[in-house]
C-alpha cells in the first residue's frame, strides 16, 4: 500500500495560486517517489477537501471533452449536467478504489484452530479496463486454507476488499494478483486461491463486439500451489461453467 511522505503532507497553506489540485497531488506522489498508475491507490496523498476540488477540475475537463465531441450541452437537456455526472461517477463510484482508503476490516484470531477449506463466492465485481475505460463485469471465488495463526474476517469483508481493489482502471490479470496480495496480508493463511470470470466490454461493446467472450484467470498461493489434490478440490466446487 502507498505510504505518504510526512514532509509532503504538511502543506496546509491556502491554495489560491491557481495550481490545479491534480498537480499538487501529483507533486506529492513524485516527491515521495510513489507510483500512481491507473490501478494504484493514492488516498494517502489527498488532503481533506481536495477530492471535492478534484471533482470540480475533472468536471471542467470532461466538459472540454464534450465540447470537442461537438455536443451542445447548453441546449441539449440530456447532456446539460453530463460532465459533472461523469466526473462524480469516476471519482466517487467506479474508480473510488483509487481515491479512498482501504475499508476497515475487523480481524479475529482463529480460536477454534480451523484448518478446513473455505470458499467465498461468487462475489460480483465491477471494474473498468485501463485501455479503453470500458466496464469489466464478472464474479470471483476465493478459497482460503486457514491455520491456527490465520486471522478470521467476516465473509462480507472479502466482498468489500474485492470492491476496493476492483474500483480502479485495471487489467484483470493484475487485479486478481492485487486482491490476492491484500487478502494474504490480512489473513496469513496456509493457502489462498482466487478465480475470476469476467466479461470485458472493450470486446463486447467495441472492437470485435463479441458478447459471449469472457476471461477466466486464477491465482494460487501456498498449499493450493503445492497440493494438486487441494487445488482440484477447490476447482471442483466452483460452478461447472467456470471449470470448463
Amino acid at each position: 500500500m502507498l505510504m505518504p511522505n510526512p514532509d509532503a503532507m504538511t502543506d496546509t497553506q491556502p491554495h489560491d495560486d491557481g495550481v490545479p489540485v491534480s498537480v499538487r497531488i501529483r507533486e506529492r506522489l513524485r516527491a515521495a517517489r510513489k507510483r500512481f498508475h491507473a490501478n494504484d491507490n493514492i488516498a494517502d496523498f489527498i488532503q481533506p477537501g481536495e477530492l471535492e476540488q478534484l471533482l470540480d477540475e475533472v468536471t471542467d475537463k470532461m466538459q472540454a471533452v464534450l465540447d470537442s465531441l461537438v455536443i451542445d450541452t447548453t441546449n441539449d437537456h440530456n447532456t446539460e449536467d453530463t460532465a459533472r455526472r461523469v466526473a462524480k461517477m469516476y471519482l466517487k463510484e467506479v474508480f473510488a478504489g483509487r481515491y479512498t482508503k482501504a475499508p476497515t476490516i475487523t480481524e479475529f484470531p482463529n480460536a477454534e484452530h480451523l484448518n478446513e477449506l473455505m470458499i467465498v463466492g461468487p462475489i460480483t465485481v465491477r471494474s473498468a479496463c485501463s485501455h479503453h475505460f470500458c466496464p469489466v463485469i464478472g464474479k470471483l471465488w476465493i478459497g482460503v486454507m486457514p491455520n491456527e495463526h490465520t486471522n478470521v474476517i467476516g465473509l462480507s469483508k472479502y466482498a468489500r476488499l474485492a470492491e476496493w481493489i476492483m474500483g480502479r482502471p485495471q487489467i484483470q490479470e493484475e487485479a486478481v494478483v492485487q486482491l490476492a496480495d491484500l487478502i494474504q496480508e490480512k489473513t496469513q493463511p496456509d493457502g489462498l486461491a482466487i478465480v475470476m470470470e469476467a466479461t470485458h466490454y472493450c470486446m463486447a461493446w467495441r472492437g470485435v463486439k463479441d458478447l459471449d467472450s469472457r476471461m477466466i484467470n486464477s491465482v494460487m498461493r501456498g498449499v493450493f500451489l503445492k497440493d494438486a489434490n487441494l487445488r482440484r478440490e477447490f476447482l471442483s466446487l466452483l460452478p461447472r461453467q467456470v471449470q470448463q
